[in-house]
């Protein structure tokens, strides 16, 4: 059984980079967890921590498509040496500005926005070089596995962030993240140059309508695409905001909150392993999209929690349902995608799927000027369990088969 679970380890050049990316990631996490702590700290609005993450997210939006683009264009190896090292000066320029206590929102705000720029180019361009790793019939293994390494960090990160934001300061999270970088770095210097697999005589603009009109014409592809949208929109606003619920509304310090982070995180891990597991599935739409509804109603009941361990429980298993339906969904889209598309493809994709949240975020903070916070997390519950439930029963199911 374990050796289905993690077949794809047994590809050493996707083994190393699932570690390289793990380490890193774990640093990502515990400076999201100071930051996001720490703007609400500064500024006391929660208007402000939605513009932080909607100003980290909307890049990726916006460039995305770029991005695919020159991830089909250029060596994708390289393309996320340069995001990584970029990421790597901001996360040292926060670490230096709070040592010499310069540190205003501002500054924040816009290292924000430079990470976002960053990762609108090294996302697409990871995502296509995941499956130059492995073999197709390993690679929704793979993906399962990439979902693991990234909410594995969620667990390790947060708790290493609630440890150092109050034994040493926030100071520690945002050097250690960039210091986590190296790993990463590390391990794509070990692989090799990943050459174009665009023809030279193929324009940028060309390049990026053959993607968009690919996405358009492959049965099923706009109904994932909308689906990974409407996912992030309605489905991540109650981690946005779990700042103010923490502090606010469950009473809790910053060690409480990395505590919720944590756990949510463990549930993640357990969804990405439930979907190792099952392999090549059938029916991963349907599925996908029967998680969402469940989704949505934990959400609700965890808009209205006042108890730390039930709030704790319910993001246990909603981090579960995400997880899980993001990596079936992702599962989809790379297996209906040639290799030559792939970075182009992404992009699109990713151009929805994560422009979701920052447009969320800034829905839900005004949502919170007119209705108690509670009120508007439940809002987001409610819609994403009747979206789910559409796409389950209606016409714009997504296709399940690949």
């Amino acid at each position: 059984m374990l050796d289905k679970v993690f077949k794809a380890f047994s590809y050493p050049q996707f083994r190393n980079m699932w570690l390289g990316a793990c380490t890193s990631s774990i640093g990502t996490w515990m400076q999201q967890v100071a930051q996001s702590w720490l703007v609400y700290q500064l500024s006391d609005s929660p208007q402000l921590l939605a513009l932080d993450t909607f100003l980290g997210e909307i890049p990726i939006f916006l460039l995305s498509l770029v991005g695919g683009v020159t991830a089909d264009r250029f060596d994708r190896r390289k393309i996320v040496l340069a995001s990584q090292i970029v990421q790597l000066t901001c996360a040292f320029t926060i670490t230096a500005l709070l040592y010499f206590q310069l540190i205003q929102i501002w500054h924040i705000l816009t290292i924000s926005f430079i990470v976002g720029c960053a990762q609108a180019f090294g996302g697409p361009a990871y995502s296509a070089l995941v499956p130059s790793l492995v073999n197709k019939e390993d690679l929704p293994n793979a993906i399962a596995l990439n979902s693991i390494q990234f909410n594995l960090a969620r667990v390790i990160g947060p708790a290493l962030a609630g440890i150092a934001m109050a034994s040493l300061g926030p100071t520690w999270c945002f050097g250690l993240n960039g210091l986590s970088y190296f790993a990463v770095i590390a391990s794509l210097l070990s692989l090799p140059n990943r050459l174009p697999v665009v023809p030279k005589n193929e324009s940028p603009f060309e390049s990026m309508k053959l993607g968009i009109n690919f996405v358009r014409h492959r049965e099923g592809m706009v109904s994932l695409v909308a689906l990974g949208f409407l996912m992030t929109f309605f489905g991540l606003a109650a981690m946005t905001f779990l700042p103010v619920v923490a502090r606010d509304l469950l009473k809790l310090s910053a060690n409480g909150y990395s505590q919720l982070m944590s756990i949510s995180g463990v549930g993640s891990v357990c969804g990405a392993l439930i979907v190792a597991g099952i392999g090549n599935v059938k029916q991963k739409g349907a599925i996908a999209s029967a998680l969402l509804v469940a989704l949505g109603i934990l959400n609700i009941g965890f808009a209205y929690s006042t108890n730390f361990y039930l709030s704790a429980a319910i993001l246990f298993v909603s981090g579960g349902c995400l997880i899980a339906s993001f990596a079936l969904v992702m599962s989809l889209v790379q297996m209906r995608t040639e290799d030559h598309m792939r970075g182009r493809v992404l992009s699109v994709y990713n151009v929805f799927f994560r422009g979701g949240r920052p447009m969320g975020s800034l829905l839900t903070g005004q949502m919170i000027t007119l209705v108690a916070v509670p009120n508007a997390l439940a809002i987001n519950g409610a819609l994403l369990a009747a979206i789910g439930l559409w796409f389950l029963l209606g016409q714009r199911k997504p296709a399940d088969h690949g």
